[in-house]
Order: C-alpha cells, then sequence, then structure tokens
C-alpha cells in the first residue's frame, strides 16, 4: 500500500542530519553533559520527598504553601543561585467538615440511609452548620439543566453525572478527556447557582474508580458562593441509578470558609547569563497544590524538576549566555495569581524573555517537548532533538499555543511557551486527590522529565538561531 509519511517520523528521522547543518552555535557535547548528568542525579527526587513528606500540602494561604517557598528558596541559595521573593496576594480558601448521607430514595428499607463518600471544590459556599436536606437533580450535561425551569432547580442539589473518558486518556488524549469533563466542575456549581440550585455536585473528574474524589476550582464568586462538592464515580453512578426509581433527597454538610487573600510569593532563582543576562529563559512548575494530599505530580515534580536545571548546570560549572530563571509559581490552582503577578511586572521586558518552560503535566514519562512557536522555527530545534533522542525524548511538536497554566499571559505577549511531552494516561487516576504523594512517582522518569528541561532550557540560552516570537494567534 503506498502511504504518506506522516510528518512526525519524517522529523525523527531526518534530525541528525539537519543537526549537523544548524549552525555553530549549538554546541553538542554541552547539550550531552547536560543530559547525562540530570539522568545520574537524583537531586528533584530528594527534593521531591523533602517537599511532599516534610512540608505535605501547599493550598495557597496555608501554613504550607509558606513553609514550601522557605524550603525551594533556601534549596536554590544553597546552590548559589540569585533568590528573589517575589510578592503575590493569593486566594484563602479552607475546607470544612464534608459529608453527606442519602436520607430518601424509592425502594428505601425503613432505618437505612447511605453515605456518600465526596470532597469540597475550590470555592465553594458552606451549608449551615448542621446541613441542608434537599432532592437531588441529576443531569448529564449543561442542556439537561437549562431544560428545567429555574423555579423547579430553586432549592434542589444539582448533580452533573459526566464520566471522564478513561480511553481517550489511555490513547494519549487524557488532557482532552480532562478538559471535556472539568467544564462542569468549573462552570457546573455557576450555572446551578444562577438556576437558584442549593448546591451542586459533579462526579469525579478522573479516570480510576476507587472511590476517591476529585477535587479543584470552580468558578464560583462572592454572591453566588453555593455549597459545591465532588462526589465520586462510585457515589455519582449510584445517584444517577436511583433518580431513575424515583426522587432522592439528600442531607448535605459542607462547611469551607473563603478567608481574606493572604500573602506569599513567587520563588524565583536565576543563573544570570554571560553575553546576554538581560535575556531570560524560564523553567518552571508550580509550587502550591491542593489540600487531599502532597501534591507529588501537581506539581511537586515540576517545581523540583526545575530545581535540577539550576542543580546540574551548576553542578557542571556551566554559565548560560542567557539567563536562565527558575521560578516555582504561586497559586496555580485556584487563582493564577502567580503567574499573573509575574507577566504584569515584566511585561515591559517581555520582549527580553526568549522562552518560558512548564513542567505541569504530572511525572509520567517524557517523550520531548511541545512549543509554542513559528513553523519556520521548528528546524532549529534538530540538536535539542538530537541530543534527547538517546533517553527516548527526541519528540519535537509545535502548536499556536499551548496555553499552559502560569505562562498563558507570558505566551499572550508573545513568549514562545514550553512544555514536556508526557505519557498522562493514569495521571488523572491521582490528579487532585487524596492519592497524589511521593511514592507514585517514578524516579527515573523524575529524571528524565529534569534531564529534557535542562537540555532545552541550556538549548535557548544559547542558541543563536531566530527562535521567535509566539505565534500571533495567542495574542
Amino acid at each position: 500500500m503506498n502511504r504518506r509519511i506522516p510528518l512526525t517520523v519524517l522529523a525523527t528521522a531526518l534530525f541528525a542530519g539537519a543537526a549537523s547543518a544548524a549552525g555553530p552555535d549549538v554546541d553538542s557535547a554541552a547539550l550531552a553533559k547536560i543530559r547525562d548528568a540530570a539522568m545520574q542525579s537524583n537531586y528533584a527526587y530528594e527534593r521531591l520527598e523533602d517537599l511532599t513528606d516534610l512540608v505535605g500540602p501547599r493550598l495557597s494561604g496555608s501554613a504550607g504553601a509558606a513553609a514550601a517557598v522557605q524550603q525551594v528558596a533556601e534549596a536554590m541559595r544553597k546552590l548559589g543561585a540569585k533568590v528573589t521573593l517575589q510578592p503575590v496576594k493569593v486566594p484563602h480558601w479552607v475546607r470544612g467538615e464534608e459529608k453527606a448521607t442519602l436520607v430518601g430514595y424509592t425502594g428505601q428499607p425503613q432505618g437505612v440511609t447511605q453515605r456518600i463518600v465526596l470532597t469540597a471544590l475550590g470555592g465553594s459556599g458552606a451549608t449551615p452548620a448542621a446541613g441542608l436536606t434537599a432532592q437531588v437533580i441529576v443531569v448529564h450535561n449543561f442542556d439537561e439543566l437549562k431544560a428545567y425551569k429555574p423555579a423547579d432547580v430553586k432549592g434542589k442539589i444539582v448533580l452533573f453525572d459526566v464520566p471522564f473518558d478513561q480511553l481517550m486518556a489511555d490513547r494519549g488524549l487524557a488532557g482532552n478527556a480532562y478538559g471535556q469533563a472539568v467544564a462542569y466542575r468549573g462552570a457546573g456549581p455557576r450555572m446551578a447557582a444562577e438556576m437558584g440550585a442549593a448546591a451542586a455536585l459533579v462526579r469525579a473528574v478522573g479516570g480510576a474508580a476507587y472511590r476517591i474524589p476529585h477535587t479543584g476550582a470552580t468558578l464560583l464568586t462572592d454572591g453566588g458562593r453555593i455549597p459545591a462538592a465532588a462526589v465520586t464515580i462510585e457515589d455519582s453512578l449510584l445517584i444517577s441509578r436511583l433518580s431513575k426509581r424515583g426522587p432522592v433527597t439528600m442531607h448535605l454538610t459542607l462547611t469551607p470558609q473563603t478567608l481574606p487573600d493572604a500573602d506569599s510569593f513567587n520563588v524565583i532563582a536565576d543563573i544570570p547569563g554571560s553575553a546576554k543576562p538581560d535575556e531570560v529563559v524560564i523553567v518552571s512548575g508550580h509550587l502550591d497544590s491542593w489540600d487531599l494530599a502532597t501534591g507529588a505530580n501537581d506539581d511537586g515534580s515540576g517545581v523540583t524538576s526545575a530545581m535540577e536545571v539550576i542543580n546540574t548546570i551548576k553542578k557542571l560549572g556551566l554559565q548560560p549566555k542567557r539567563t536562565i530563571r527558575m521560578i516555582a509559581w504561586m497559586n496555580e490552582e485556584n487563582g493564577g495569581r502567580g503567574g499573573r503577578a509575574y507577566a504584569e511586572s515584566e511585561k515591559a521586558n517581555a520582549e527580553k524573555h526568549i522562552a518560558a518552560y512548564e513542567d505541569d503535566g504530572g511525572s509520567g514519562r517524557p517523550f520531548g517537548v511541545k512549543a509554542s512557536i513559528g513553523p519556520a522555527s521548528v528546524k532549529y530545534f534538530a540538536p535539542l532533538q538530537a541530543a534527547l533522542s538517546p533517553i527516548g525524548a527526541g519528540v519535537f511538536m509545535r502548536e499556536d499555543a499551548l496555553g499552559t497554566g502560569d505562562l498563558s499571559l507570558l505566551e499572550r505577549d508573545g513568549v514562545p511557551s514550553f512544555e514536556p511531552v508526557i505519557d498522562s494516561s493514569d495521571y488523572f487516576n491521582y490528579h487532585h486527590t487524596t492519592a497524589d504523594t511521593f511514592d507514585k512517582v517514578n524516579p527515573d522518569n523524575l529524571r528524565r522529565h529534569a534531564a529534557v528541561m535542562a537540555a532545552t532550557a541550556w538549548f535557548l540560552a544559547n542558541t543563536d538561531q531566530p527562535v521567535g516570537r509566539a505565534p500571533a494567534t495567542t495574542r
């Protein structure tokens, strides 16, 4: 059969020859040294153990978040990096009691109730201290809710029973699967509030049915903060089945609080450039995590991979032409205030930011790099592909916009964004749950993340080839 060869296959087959023609500014020996040093280092894994086991959960405004700032800053100072703590005002939301019981349904035996496993969503409002009791309306998409009259929703609990498509995730499209389901976690509670609901529930946004709820942010705002929670996959299915038999009544207690904004910081650590110190290449992850676990995959692994970049370059005694800047962002999870504070403070210097890399997709094995660069610039990355190919990470993918969490505003200002191409097929089993802990991180995969980030940062900080700005479609 005569078939066209996919461009990605052609790129992989041809990059070695292109690498030698890319220009004399690329030091392939230095790239290999950096890659190998990161692959032989346990620094990132040790720092991750410190962050998760000693500090623990790091929700913005918490004591854990404050301790993490100091821990990471001190570790960077020990390496000899120039450390800056950039002030950021962050939301301070705390969860309280959270429990639910089915107290009425068709066919219920006398004296029997059923416990529902759930967890409050970020930004949730509170029920009365004694809880509330209301009928549950089950919907499977936004249109089903819109079909109700507001009078029929008023005072009820709305459950969005929308599945996470694990098959899609298994086929390499975990981000797409997440995007489809998480829309209901974000906008569902607000829509229910606007229709007069007493509370809103969403089916956990994740792939593993182990009766574990997944928390996360909502779009609820002051004046419309109804109680909102994620229920486990199993409990969402149970309620959906029971609702087919007749009305279902739940007693729900959620007592979170939204406190005044708190003071926090982005941690910034620089290795100044030797020739162009005013030009910056960012490597980063976000330091905050949800409060249910220790945020090992989301995003302790990303932060410590970025820390390893500084460690590797310092250990090898190298100095980049441009400044390499490690940033541990604060408040990615429930506000994005850290990324916004940095972008606003550097808006006048956006042209001096050559590239920004964030690792925030879990610690699954990385296969290469994705970038928001123009099509004409792709060929210049052949030397980087050649350097990463020996560790199975030679894939290079281009998109007009990545929209990566903390980098989205920088990208909008023309700064090319970079992130690893990751196997995230099981990432959403643990994402935003009590199971996101240190033991879930494979140390070899973490070394690969650090090696990919370090080699990419070194390449970007030293190449004289035109990387270009992010495509105009991102702005």
